[in-house]
């Protein structure tokens, strides 16, 4: 068997992380298996779904590395492959269901379903539809549709029925019939434009019979459409697909995931600078096992090793701390241009680079995303950490660096080093670090005494990258000059005190 799996997005808003995570495992069992990866747009919620939220959704399939094989953007033999444009497909199945017996035409109002809604509630018992009109005659809708009314069309849910699903996560679950309700197939007539419309759990049918989709890989959530899609294939006697459902994913206070447990959107992650590398990593390891200690994957050596018998049938908790932890490494390991060309867009939305970026621009920006990247957790924490690099005036971050130059002995070191960068003439990492090294030796100080001074003189802050790899990029000049600044401040404020330099 050919395995072919789709990822079938509602165009409703940005792609989300359990969403990603759907798309993903489709894409690793199609690809482990040699298969086919159709991607389709379910827009049939046509007062919430958008082009542009469909463009959102590709866009950043495309971003995570996730091509299709088919489908939206893409083309194939099943095209179209929104549902708005196939809709004939749908209103023609249901004429057959409808033939058949196995659908009915249902005319009551939303207040008359609201109403019976709230007497069941008020029993204590299950909402369902309880089949007001499953046996109407021809005289009886005829003066149903004489008052105006516009009918829906229902599937007729067979009475004493036990469903049983062989999931490959879940294992075997079974459905009672009895608590389903006869269902809504084809709402009424809402768009002057586009007629009768197909619900989610008809046209879903539809499609992947249509698309000979072998394998339906979702969410959790899910679950409880799945017995309403069979009792579809069987009455139109089609062969239906195997089902694996995958765990919800929670919040780091195990509650289902919402924008309160921070960024939920891939688009939220891609423009805070997390890498598509390592978001695919992170995804894969929410709700499934590679079996080993290892952690760190390549989407390719991904589809090589996934398989849906390490899915877990349990809820898989969104650990930020992990992503973090798994960005930071991917920063660290990547190719320095690759990332110097992720940073860029940074630093020049942060005013420090001009829009057309010269040679000179772009290499001291390399060196110096070279020499900050061990601290990045993503991309767009390199402009703080580049600022100090970009700042006209070195501005003291806190109290701890102020006290540090509040030491007898600073004037002294910073003259000291003023005095060799003034004379050094070509900078380089090796230089600077003789150059500290005769400074210590010279001046008879603790190395913290000299170091600490200095990067806060130059810097502003007691952190960072090490003083050999930031005074070469600072240059002669900036050093000097962020020298002789401080000097002047530390000798003013000594005045404003009345205390005398040493």
């Amino acid at each position: 068997m050919s395995v072919r799996v789709r990822f079938a997005p509602s165009p409703t808003g940005p792609l989300h992380i359990g969403g990603a995570r759907s798309a993903l495992f489709n894409w690793l069992f199609a690809r482990r298996h040699g298969g086919e990866f159709i991607v389709r747009v379910e827009d049939t919620d046509l007062e919430r779904s958008s082009r542009e939220a469909e463009n959102n959704i590709l866009d950043a399939l495309k971003w995570l590395g996730l091509d299709w094989d088919e489908g939206v953007g893409v083309g194939g033999k099943n095209s179209p492959y929104r549902q708005t444009e196939r809709l004939k497909m749908y209103r023609w199945y249901a004429g057959e269901l409808l033939a058949s017996g196995h659908a009915y035409h249902c005319y009551c109002t939303t207040a008359e379903l609201a109403t019976e809604r709230e007497t069941l509630l008020a029993k204590g018992t299950m909402p369902r539809y309880l089949g007001r009109c499953r046996n109407l005659n021809d005289s009886e809708r005829q003066q149903l549709e004489n008052e105006g009314r516009r009918p829906v069309l229902r599937f007729k849910v067979p009475e004493n029925k036990i469903i049983k699903i062989n999931d490959l996560v879940r294992g075997q679950v079974e459905f009672d019939c009895a608590g389903i309700g006869d269902y809504v197939i084809m709402k009424s007539d809402q768009d002057q434009h586009l007629g009768s419309v197909p619900t989610y759990n008809f046209a879903v049918v539809v499609d992947d019979y249509l698309m000979e989709i072998t394998h339906v890989i979702r969410a959790e959530e899910h679950l409880s459409n799945t017995p309403r899609q069979i009792l579809i294939y069987e009455a139109l006697a089609w062969k239906e697909p195997i089902f694996a459902h995958v765990s919800l994913i929670l919040g780091s206070d195990r509650s289902k995931m919402s924008k309160r447990h921070g960024a939920t959107a891939i688009e939220q992650y891609q423009a805070l600078g997390y890498l598509p590398e390592a978001m695919v990593n992170f995804m894969a390891l929410l709700g499934w096992s590679p079996g080993g200690e290892e952690e760190i994957f390549t989407l390719s050596e991904l589809q090589k090793i996934f398989s849906l018998d390490r899915v877990s049938k349990s809820p898989a908790v969104f650990d930020l701390e992990k992503l973090n932890w798994l960005n930071g490494g991917y920063i660290r390991q990547s190719d320095l241009d690759y990332i110097t060309g992720l940073c860029l867009p940074y630093l020049q939305k942060a005013g420090y680079l001009s829009a057309d970026i010269n040679a000179e621009e772009r290499q001291t920006a390399r060196e110096i995303i070279r020499v900050t990247r061990d601290s990045l957790v993503n991309i767009s924490e390199i402009v703080a950490h580049a600022a100090m690099f970009y700042e006209k005036q070195v501005i003291i971050k806190n109290d701890q660096a102020q006290a540090v130059l509040a030491g007898e002995q600073v004037p002294q070191v910073l003259q000291a080093m003023k005095q060799k960068i003034t004379t050094a003439g070509q900078l380089d990492e090796d230089i600077i670090k003789k150059m500290l090294k005769q400074l210590t030796k010279e001046l008879g100080f603790g190395g913290k005494k000299i170091f600490m001074p200095l990067r806060v003189a130059l810097t502003g802050r007691t952190s960072g990258p090490e003083l050999y790899q930031i005074i070469p990029i600072l240059g002669s000049e900036r050093t000097v000059n962020r020298l002789n600044n401080m000097i002047k401040s530390i000798y003013s404020k000594n005045r404003e005190r009345g205390s005398s330099l040493v």
